[in-house]
């Protein structure tokens, strides 16, 4: 999705449905439902005109999935609108299990007295009917944020259908199958190319499977009063969120202005993290930075020879000698490594947590007790991938990846950290602090997720920590920083 320097606000489930309820206290039975609709058929009308370059879409061809709860009312309205303006709508009717609400009634009846024309899930020809049609549009309205349940027999094997049509796919407030909290799949779920939520934006369609199925997304507010909207608990993350910590340099500064960054790893054959993660610290604007190995360092890196590489027996970490720190990267799991983070933990500056330090926390208690003594010094950053999480909350992958959103509330609460939750939709959290969740292309230098990994961790505790002489690390005027962090240095200097 499109993101801006504005906040963007995330809703629950439970969030959305208190603003509906409340919405509809003052509004006309049907005309949120209604309104709805014609968000959808204009979004869908811009698709079409923009498949066509500019051209009329009357000639389109749009199928229509129409499931039995609210989420189908939205889907039948805009029907009725496109078969309006000429579009050959085809309306794929779900069985309706239960009794439907008034609204959705009055919108199947708004729909049939349209242009558009009918076929019923039951009926013997339906897969074939939608499998054969040269589609220009597909519109999800099976189910919304409602849904309970996996998806089963005709509405299953209907999306298994779709998901292999070669058109774009709107999805209508959620893909259906998509879990609006968590971006779960439990078995089936629309891989729509767009979403059009409604009222507010959901956490499930930027995290786990959430980026992969919902495509790019749009909100469309239904002229909701603002003053219903509570203030969010999460937030999706974006550039306006670091612009004021990466401001122009004064030009009377030198390295020794903006702060001491060590990197605590780099076992025998595993150097490469470290160097990498200090890499970044440079670029993204610390002063000076340190890599301390727990082995023999080398001379120096080839790549970026203005790192500091020590022995870590060597480094005094106490105090606040450095404005961040950063264990874990290559750090290995050696007996002295322990003894080593130990050491990292006794210091009052800022530290992340990372890999390998995950790793041996999770497997020596001890380690986690150390941590918890940390309460008054320097801000502590966890950035584990799931397995790691796993690992410290003796749970299952399966279990973190289902409610990213909950681990990482656990995690964070169970060791009084904070916690950012790697993988699909980066998830940042602390007990008592705003949720954030990050899609990796706006919150990170890199613009590929397999690289958004502990060294880009290691720049965000430079950003967020201030340097021994109180400055926060920036990015120079006129910065000379090699890509990807030229680009970074500059979206943040014309944001501020």
């Amino acid at each position: 999705m499109h993101l801006t320097d504005s906040a963007h606000p995330l809703y629950s489930i439970a969030e959305l449905r208190a603003i509906e309820q409340a919405a509809l206290q003052d509004l006309p039975q049907g005309l949120l439902m209604q309104r709805a609709g014609q968000a959808a058929a204009s979004a869908a009308l811009k698709l079409l005109h923009r498949l066509e370059e500019g051209d009329s879409a009357g000639h389109s061809r749009v199928l229509v999935l129409a499931g039995p709860g609210d989420n189908g009312g939205d889907a039948l309205e805009a029907a009725m609108h496109l078969a309006g303006s000429g579009i050959e709508v085809l309306v794929w009717l779900a069985p309706e299990a239960r009794a439907t609400s008034p609204e959705r009634e009055l919108a199947l009846s708004r729909a049939r007295n349209s242009a558009a024309r009918f076929i019923d899930a039951g009926t013997s020809m339906a897969s074939a009917a939608v499998g054969a049609a040269p589609w220009d549009l597909v519109i999800d309205g099976l189910f919304g944020i409602g849904a309970s349940r996996p998806l089963d027999g005709e509405c299953r094997e209907m999306v298994q259908l779709v998901n292999k049509l070669d058109c774009p796919v709107l999805a209508l407030d959620v893909p259906s199958g998509l879990h609006a909290d968590t971006g779960a799949v439990d078995g089936a779920a629309i891989r729509a190319t767009h979403t059009l939520t409604f009222i507010g934006d959901k956490p499930g369609l930027h995290t786990a499977n959430g980026r992969d199925h919902a495509g790019e997304v749009e909100v469309a507010a239904l002229a909701i009063d603002p003053a219903l909207l509570p203030t969010a608990k999460a937030q999706l993350n974006g550039l306006h969120l670091f612009a004021r910590q990466l401001q122009p340099r004064r030009q009377n500064t030198h390295k020794g202005s903006y702060g001491s960054v060590a990197i605590i790893g780099g076992a025998q054959g595993m150097a490469g993290a470290p160097i990498l993660s200090a890499r970044t610290a440079l670029h993204a604007g610390a002063g000076r930075v340190f890599i301390a190995f727990p082995d023999t360092p080398p001379a120096f890196d080839s790549g970026q020879p203005e790192l500091m590489c020590r022995r870590a027996r060597d480094v005094d970490f106490s105090g606040l000698h450095f404005a961040a720190l950063v264990a874990g990267p290559g750090l290995g799991g050696d007996v002295d490594t322990v003894e080593l983070l130990q050491r990292a933990f006794e210091s009052d500056s800022p530290l992340l947590l990372d890999a390998d330090a995950l790793n041996l926390m999770a497997a020596e208690p001890e380690l986690q007790s150390a941590l918890a003594v940390r309460a008054g010094a320097g801000a502590t950053i966890l950035t584990p991938h799931p397995l790691e999480a796993a690992r410290l909350l003796d749970m299952t992958v399966a279990e973190v990846q289902a409610d990213r959103l909950g681990a990482a509330r656990q995690l964070a609460a169970q060791l009084g950290v904070i916690v950012v939750l790697k993988g699909s939709g980066t998830g940042d959290r602390r007990a008592g602090w705003r949720r954030w969740w990050s899609t990796t292309r706006a919150a990170l230098p890199w613009p590929r997720p397999a690289r958004a990994t502990c060294w880009q961790a290691c720049a965000a505790a430079c950003w967020r920590k201030a340097g021994p002489n109180g400055k926060r690390p920036s990015a120079p005027s006129g910065c000379t920083a090699r890509p990807p962090m030229r680009w970074w240095h500059r979206a943040q200097v014309r944001s501020a």
